[in-house]
């Protein structure tokens, strides 16, 4: 992975300066990203964890202006792989999707045309795209389709989706997202909808692929323990916001943020004894069109002051590459080495 390159020595595919991205319908405003700055590294993975409502798949499809343009605004700056994505024109984006940047969706039943067998679908992205011949882009399909680990791929690439396992089908999804060498891969909860001895392969594929081919990967999961088997670093979101983020060994072993450390908890580990409750974060996340003036997660902290509720926390750093907002910073820190700080390094 990344870690095999220096930051000065890595480009930056991805780049999220200040982004804002907010939804118009029937006279409500919904600012469902709030001011996001992320960078992702030439062949690096970077994790998009939270709750869901919490903004990571939204920033996700941001990355290709997937959203409906009549009813969104975007502001800020957002770069793919040097392509200043917010000003692309119609016809650029149309050429910048599935060559420079391509994304695996969480359903690949819904995003697969059920018309077309998925061969037929891989054929015609690499023709419209890399200018092949139907041989010649059927031949790449099939070499794909080996790559991705699809048994009897000359007979799969005549199936429909319907007819493929959800396994199957999403490693046709991933095929597809290949097909034409993108620099960047967006993948959106890709392993939610299979059962866990599939989502472990499908994560294994990805890891493998990503260092066979140098891809730079923004994973979106509300699943800690995936994210931890692919991620090079990681980016928590809440309301909109990305309130840590930093390499993801020392985020998940020493997280300083009260949500990261409420987020850990809140899942099982080898800590845990038989009969042992999990943790819960209490309350619910804000209301998007009605975000409050301080931190968002303010209501939701046991260690949340009058302070907190009226003052957005800047980021600060932490450590090499390592930022978190959170007003109390210092205040907290002996909590990292309560039984909270072990029960996050089991969860790592």
């Amino acid at each position: 992975m990344a870690e095999d390159l220096s930051p000065s020595e890595r480009r930056d595919r991805v780049a999220l300066h200040d982004l804002h991205v907010e939804f118009r319908s029937g006279g409500q405003r919904v600012q469902a990203v709030n001011g996001v700055d992320l960078r992702v590294g030439e062949g690096e993975v970077v994790a998009l964890i939270g709750e869901s409502g919490s903004g990571k798949s939204v920033t996700l499809r941001a990355c290709m202006r997937l959203h409906p343009e009549a009813s969104t605004r975007y502001t800020g700056r957002l770069e793919v792989a040097g392509h200043d994505v917010l000003e692309l024109t119609s016809r650029e984006l149309s050429r910048l999707r599935g060559k420079t940047v391509a994304m695996i969706f969480q359903e690949p039943l819904l995003a697969l045309d059920p018309v077309y067998t998925v061969g037929e679908q891989i054929v015609e992205s690499l023709r419209r795209h890399e200018g092949l011949s139907r041989a010649q882009a059927r031949q790449r399909a099939l070499g794909l389709f080996q790559k991705v680990r699809i048994p009897s791929p000359e007979r799969r690439l005549d199936a429909y989706a319907h007819e493929m396992s959800g396994g199957m089908r999403q490693r046709a999804m991933i095929a597809l997202a290949l097909a034409c060498n993108p620099q960047v891969l967006l993948a959106d909860e890709p392993t939610t909808a299979l059962d866990a001895t599939v989502q472990i392969q499908i994560l294994l594929l990805l890891r493998d692929l990503q260092r066979e081919l140098g891809l730079s990967i923004v994973f979106v999961t509300h699943d800690i323990g995936a994210a931890a088997e692919v991620a090079d670093r990681m980016a928590v979101m809440y309301a909109g916001r990305i309130v840590e983020q930093g390499p993801a060994a020392q985020l998940l072993s020493r997280p300083r943020h009260p949500y990261t450390q409420a987020l850990l908890l809140s899942r099982s580990h080898g800590a845990m004894v038989r009969g042992q409750r999990l943790q819960t974060i209490g309350g619910s996340p804000p209301d998007l069109a009605r975000l409050p003036a301080g931190c968002a997660f303010a209501d939701r902290c046991a260690h949340a002051q009058a302070a907190c509720r009226a003052t957005q926390p800047p980021p600060r750093s932490v450590g090499p590459a390592h930022e978190v907002r959170c007003l109390r910073l210092d205040e907290l820190q002996h909590l990292q080495g309560s039984p909270l700080h072990h029960a996050a390094g089991a969860a790592a």
